[in-house]
């Protein structure tokens, strides 16, 4: 576990504080999972756009060639 300080607007830090309680929670453990899920947002972003540079229209189109062109089951509409 690593320790780090973080200078925070008081007003910020108001909230963070309020949320906390709130959420029955640590300041700690509230800006942890926060920080988690905007690096995990990041992660996923970087992710689509690698396999967005891979793709190939063509290969997609031919794809696409062989799926039936039949009207949706109305539970699929």
């Amino acid at each position: 576990m690593s320790t780090i300080s973080l200078r925070l607007p008081e007003s910020l830090h108001k909230k963070v504080r309020d949320l906390a309680k709130k959420e029955k929670t640590s300041i700690n453990q509230l800006v942890s999972s926060a920080l988690a899920e905007k690096i995990s947002a990041l992660m996923t972003e970087e992710y689509i756009d690698m396999r967005a540079s891979r793709a190939n229209k063509n290969k997609f189109k031919k794809a696409m060639s062989k799926v039936a062109d039949v009207e949706a089951d109305e539970y699929d509409k």
